[in-house]
């Protein structure tokens, strides 16, 4: 079923991604910090752009933010390491391995798929970002703390297949299958009505870059967080939490923090789609969306996982 809904609620503010340089103005220096202090002008040149650049709302499930500078052939050994510091550090202990994994299988052991790194801004600026992107992955913390502040209103994406294009319905090997089947256990919470409402009847969005993080102003489909009950709601935040999980926690109660405060529940709409994107046609939903007006979380488990998140800061 589609549906209008208006869009209200407050804005914050000051979300904690603006607060970042203040509160870390004091103390050592962040890891992103520490890496861009050891470029040389060269690699500024080559890594470095402007805070407000068009790119820092790009994403993609194979993407490089410098095409021609990777890892690999931009950075000395120390500022490699520092890079991989960086990125373990946005991952929760339990799925560091784990991730670390996925990102080096998905080059393929070709070289020239490895990712590219970069900065949007400088220190001077309060929404200084560092950016990791590559195949299957995209990833952005502000540059001023090691603590986590959420994802600064810019889109990340995370996907992987372990041994088949093609994944199963279990998704053996992936390491994301688990946020899928902590959305399956939010599914088994809602009546039958409910869950008959939330299974669209339409074709999930496109994954062409401008598109896929799309924000839309109505015509949502599936079952509005306005119609769940109090406990409902809860079970539903707790369930993006637990989804959630592999990020630190920082960045965890940054992101829940800005949905609960902008009292964001009540626009999102729940949906799931069957068809081929029913993996096994086993009602265990592989393909799902949260998404209102000011959030897209979409995870497409067909024919392996790519999700794209995407929450306005």
């Amino acid at each position: 079923m589609i549906r209008n809904l208006g869009v209200t609620g407050a804005v914050l503010a000051l979300s904690p991604w603006m607060q970042g340089k203040s509160e870390s103005s004091s103390g050592p220096d962040s890891k992103p910090l520490q890496l861009y202090k050891s470029l040389s002008e060269e690699q500024r040149k080559k890594i470095c752009l402007p805070v407000d650049h068009e790119r820092r709302q790009y994403v993609s499930n194979w993407w490089y933010v410098h095409d021609e500078h990777r890892i690999h052939n931009t950075f000395n050994s120390e500022q490699q390491d520092l890079i991989r510091q960086i990125f373990d550090s946005m991952h929760d202990a339990e799925f560091r391995d784990a991730v670390s994994r996925q990102v080096e299988k998905d080059k393929f052991g070709k070289i020239g798929n490895t990712p590219s790194v970069g900065f949007f801004g400088t220190p001077e600026d309060r929404d200084f970002e560092f950016i990791y992107t590559g195949h299957h992955v995209t990833r952005r913390c502000n540059g001023h703390s090691d603590q986590g502040q959420g994802f600064g209103g810019a889109p990340i994406f995370y996907g992987h297949f372990d041994k088949k294009f093609n994944e199963t319905k279990d998704h053996v090997g992936n390491p994301y299958w688990y946020q899928g089947k902590i959305f399956n256990e939010f599914v088994q919470a809602l009546s039958g009505a409910q869950q008959e409402k939330a299974l669209a009847g339409v074709q999930p969005r496109s994954e062409k870059p401008a598109a896929v993080i799309r924000k839309k102003a109505g015509d949502w489909v599936g079952l509005c967080g306005a119609d769940l009950s109090p406990d409902q709601k809860a079970k539903l935040l707790t369930t993006m939490r637990k989804m959630m999980a592999m990020f630190r926690k920082g960045d965890i109660d940054a992101t829940m923090r800005t949905i609960e405060d902008k009292g964001m529940i009540d626009r999102l709409f729940v949906s799931y789609y069957d068809g081929k994107y029913d993996l096994g046609n086993d009602k265990v939903w592989d393909t799902w969306q949260i998404e209102g007006p000011d959030m897209v979380w979409y995870f497409r488990g067909q024919p392996h996982i790519h999700t794209y998140f995407h929450v306005k800061a």
